[in-house]
């Protein structure tokens, strides 16, 4: 039978402690070997109680959570910290993975959303709550969106071309590459100066490489 995995909560508040505590209490895979009101007091319980995982808030008095992961991240790399917070802004999310964090949840989650959390980041993979990973992919979708469109006024099919014009290759060898005609290359390569106000294939080769369009 596999051991359970030794869990040190660590929370400002008695209450939500003890919410915890039951909640725990109620799976054989995990075992509370500890609790700390403080990130001072888990710190130096740390050695003593040898957790697999920390359950850790992160607002708290004194030195916060953030600054307590960094220090377990550096001290104990084999105790894996698993954030269980309120807070779900984007800063306190990369704040806790850039200090350590193997894991965020958010306080409310169900009691199996928790225990699977807790055996994942023991096991030592990552994990992110739903709420949490929408978040992050809406985060990097955003980054996508706005990243700037050097050549807006371009379809998907002149920007391909540009880039292929950019690295010096021919009409003929741009149709073999993309499978069609030396005449649809050609018609495109004419929107495209066009729509650029560039004379040649040397303005539009300049263009091009300074928007770093070189790739296919």
């Amino acid at each position: 039978m596999t051991e359970p995995v030794r869990v040190l909560v660590v929370d400002d508040h008695e209450q939500f402690r003890a919410g915890l505590r039951a909640l725990l209490a109620t799976s054989a895979e995990v075992e509370l070997c500890g609790e700390a009101a403080s990130a001072e007091e888990a710190l130096a319980a740390l050695p003593r109680l040898q957790p697999d995982v920390v359950l850790l808030d992160l607002v708290m008095p004194g030195m916060g959570g953030i600054a307590a992961a960094a220090r377990i991240a550096a001290d104990m790399p084999h105790v894996r910290v698993l954030v269980l917070s309120m807070a779900d802004d984007d800063d306190s999310v990369f704040a806790a993975v850039r200090a350590g964090a193997r894991g965020y949840i958010l306080k409310g989650a169900r009691r199996s959303e928790i225990i699977r959390s807790i055996r994942v980041v023991a096991d030592g993979e990552a994990i992110f709550g739903p709420a949490i990973a929408t978040r992050l992919m809406g985060y990097f979708a955003s980054l996508d969106r706005t990243a700037p469109d050097p050549f807006p006024e371009l379809t998907q099919r002149e920007r391909q071309i540009l880039a292929h014009i950019a690295r010096h290759l021919t009409n003929p060898q741009i149709a073999e590459r993309l499978g069609v005609s030396q005449k649809t290359v050609r018609n495109h390569v004419s929107n495209i100066f066009t729509k650029l106000q560039v004379a040649d294939r040397a303005q539009a080769i300049v263009l091009a490489r300074e928007a770093g369009l070189t790739g296919d």
